[in-house]
């Protein structure tokens, strides 16, 4: 069913033009040339990208989103918050590798990425190898990937495609909640499901040196 638009979605966009655009125009060198610069690829309503950008002023943020009616929400929350150190672009991962020079991005964020579960769909999910070569060549030497879901069988996949592809893994748990990690900022939706008793998978690949 196709989503109806959120009300004066355009001008609400337009509202957020210093921070948003649909183009890769708002990703201008100075702000891709600083470092670190990292990436949430489907930042959802913006909850996890915000809160990271206002904890840490001297990281660039890049988040990206295809559903205008939803990322329309995350501008408007950084809007709202001042923040200055964050840029919103709607479109997929490759119109991301394409607006961004290669090795400029230190990490990746996949929050919840949608699980495709069909066998015929495997090359849709996010940590399938056509992405991660994609991520390969966003990074720079050593730049992490950082994957959360509830859903296991899609880590499951994650953690083969990962180790297949040559990655280096580390952090992994496959119960974040109670592993005493520390630092954790909870997405609108992983708070959602571990309230309703859902555990949390979690790694952080690193990219081939």
């Amino acid at each position: 069913m196709r989503q109806r638009n959120r009300k004066h979605l355009d001008e609400r966009l337009d509202g957020c033009a210093e921070i948003y655009s649909d183009k890769g125009d708002i990703l201008d060198g100075e702000f891709l040339a600083h470092h670190p610069l990292h990436m949430e690829i489907g930042c959802g309503k913006g909850r996890f990208i915000t809160t990271l950008a206002s904890l840490n002023p001297d990281i660039h943020y890049i988040a990206s989103e295809m559903i205008a009616n939803i990322i329309v929400l995350a501008a408007e929350k950084a809007k709202e918050m001042e923040l200055k150190n964050i840029r919103f672009v709607s479109g997929n991962v490759q119109y991301m590798a394409d607006a961004i020079p290669n090795g400029s991005v230190d990490r990746i964020y996949l929050n919840f990425s949608d699980p495709w579960p069909k066998d015929r769909h495997a090359k849709r999910r996010l940590t399938h190898k056509n992405f991660l070569d994609l991520y390969e060549k966003l990074l720079t030497p050593g730049g992490e990937v950082h994957f959360k879901t509830d859903n296991r069988a899609l880590f499951d996949f994650s953690l083969e495609s990962f180790r297949d592809n040559g990655w280096e893994l580390d952090e992994v748990t496959f119960d974040l909640h109670n592993s005493g990690f520390e630092g954790n900022i909870m997405t609108e939706y992983e708070e959602k499901f571990s309230g309703l008793g859902f555990t949390i998978n979690r790694l952080v690949a690193r990219k081939k040196r």
